[in-house]
C-alpha cells in the first residue's frame, strides 16, 4: 500500500487513510494505456486497522495534483478528461512511487525467501534432481572434460552455487536423467557425490547437523563452483552457514565480504581467515579444514608464550576493522610482516594453520611472503585487522 498527500484532498484522514494498492494501480494503469475501461479494478482502498504495512510520498505540491474523487471516476471519464488527469505531474507522481514501492516489496520478499531457502528444501520429504546432460541412467565415477567441458567435467547441475545446498538440505535427493529416468538418490550415491562436490559422505547421508565442518571447509564446497550472478555466490551460502543477511543485488564482489563479516558476528569460528590464494577461489584448499580443540591448542602454544583460552572466544567488529586476539611470530627482522597462527589445521599435519600479515597504518593485512622464511618467536597481540 502507499499513502499519498494530495493538495486538493488529502488521502490521509484522522486515524483513518486512503490507500492506494500499488499492484492494482499499475494494472489500472496498463489497462487504461491498452484501451480497456475496467473499472472492477478497486485502486482505492479505506483502512483504519494499525496493522496495514504502507509506504508513503514526500513531494513538493504543485497546481496538478490528483483529488480522491478523480482518482475514483477516471475510468468513467471521457477519454479527453481522462487523459488530461493521466498527464498531470500528480498522476505521474502516483504512477512512480507505486512501480517504487511495488519494487521494495519484491526486493524484501526476494531477501526473505533467499533466508529461508535452506529450510524449505531442508523440510522437503523428497527433492527432484534434473540433470538435463546425462543421458544415462548411472553417475558418471570420473570426471569427463569431453562430455563436460565447461563444468569441471562432471554434469553442469553440480557446478552451480545454488544446488549444493539444494543436495545438502534436503533428506532425500532423488536424481534423474535428461529423460526423466531415475538414477539414484543421494544417500546411494553419497561416495560418487562426495568425490564429485568434496562433501563428506556423512554429511551427504546425515545432513549437517551430524557433525558440522568448520567455515573454510564449507566454504571450500563452493570455490570451483559459478553463478550468474556475482552477489549469488554469497548468498548461495547463508543456510549452509547458518546466518541470515540483506538482499542488495548491484552490490557485487561487497556480497561475499558482508556475508564474512556476518559471520564473524555470530561465531567465532577462526578458520573464517584460513583462506590462501585469490579470488571466489580463496578457500579452494580448505576442503580437509577442522577446528582444533581450543584447550589442546592453548596447551601446546604455552610453551611459546602465555595465552589464555579466552583470548579465542570472541570478535570485535569496529570502524577499523576486526579486533581479535592472534598469535603472530615476525619474519626476521621485520617489524611489519607477521605469521598468524589460527587455532584449526588441516589433516594430516597436526600443526595450526598459518596465514601471512601485513602492518600497514596500525591495520594488519592479508600479505604473500616466501613459504620458506625465517620466523622468530611467537607474540601474542590484540590486532585490527580486515577479513580481506
Amino acid at each position: 500500500m502507499i499513502v499519498i498527500h494530495s493538495l486538493k484532498e488529502p488521502f490521509i484522514d484522522l486515524g483513518s487513510m486512503y490507500m492506494i494498492n500499488e499492484n492494482a494501480f499499475i494494472e489500472w494503469e496498463r489497462a487504461i494505456k491498452m484501451g480497456k475501461q475496467d473499472g472492477g479494478i478497486n485502486v482505492v482502498e479505506f483502512h483504519d486497522d494499525e496493522d496495514t504495512h504502507y509506504a508513503i510520498l514526500s513531494h513538493q505540491w504543485t497546481g496538478k495534483e490528483v483529488d480522491y474523487k478523480e482518482m475514483i471516476k477516471l475510468t468513467k471519464m471521457k477519454e479527453s478528461d481522462q487523459k488530461a488527469v493521466r498527464n498531470c505531474d500528480g498522476y505521474k507522481k502516483i504512477l512512480a512511487s507505486c512501480e517504487q514501492a511495488k519494487r521494495r516489496r519484491s526486493s524484501a520478499e526476494l531477501s526473505e525467501a533467499i533466508n529461508s531457502m535452506y529450510r524449505w528444501y531442508a523440510s522437503s520429504k523428497v527433492c527432484y534432481a534434473y540433470l538435463h546432460d546425462v543421458t544415462s541412467t548411472s553417475l558418471t565415477k570420473r570426471s569427463d572434460y569431453g562430455m563436460y567441458p565447461n563444468s569441471n567435467g562432471w554434469p553442469e547441475w553440480f557446478s552451480h552455487w545454488w544446488t549444493l545446498q539444494e543436495m545438502i538440505a534436503p533428506s532425500s535427493v532423488q536424481f534423474f536423467n535428461k529423460d526423466w529416468h531415475p538414477i539414484s538418490n543421494k544417500r546411494a550415491l553419497a561416495q560418487t557425490l562426495s568425490r564429485i562436490t568434496r562433501v563428506p559422505e556423512h554429511i551427504l547421508r546425515d545432513g549437517l547437523s551430524s557433525n558440522r565442518p568448520c567455515i573454510a571447509q564449507i566454504m571450500s564446497w563452493a570455490a570451483k563452483r559459478k553463478t550468474t550472478r556475482v552477489e549469488d555466490r554469497a548468498y548461495s551460502l547463508l543456510g549452509l552457514l547458518n546466518v541470515n543477511m540483506p538482499m542488495l543485488y548491484g552490490e557485487g564482489k561487497k556480497a561475499f565480504h558482508c556475508l564474512q563479516l556476518e559471520i564473524i558476528r555470530t561465531s567465532n569460528d577462526q578458520s573464517i581467515f584460513a583462506w590462501k590464494g585469490a579470488d571466489w577461489q580463496f578457500f579452494e584448499d580448505c576442503n580437509l579444514m577442522e577446528l582444533m580443540d581450543p584447550s589442546e591448542f592453548v596447551q601446546d602454544l604455552k610453551k611459546y608464550t602465555s595465552i589464555d583460552e579466552d583470548h579465542f572466544g570472541t570478535f570485535l567488529i569496529t570502524n577499523r576493522g576486526i579486533q581479535i586476539w592472534m598469535l603472530l611470530r615476525p619474519l626476521g627482522d621485520s617489524d611489519s610482516v607477521f605469521e598468524a597462527w589460527l587455532p584449526c589445521r588441516s589433516p594430516p599435519s597436526d600443526l595450526p594453520v598459518g596465514v601471512r600479515l601485513a602492518l600497514w597504518n596500525s591495520n594488519y593485512y592479508r600479505y604473500h611472503a616466501p613459504e620458506r622464511a625465517n620466523w622468530k618467536t611467537l607474540q601474542l597481540r590484540q590486532i585490527s585487522r580486515h577479513p580481506s
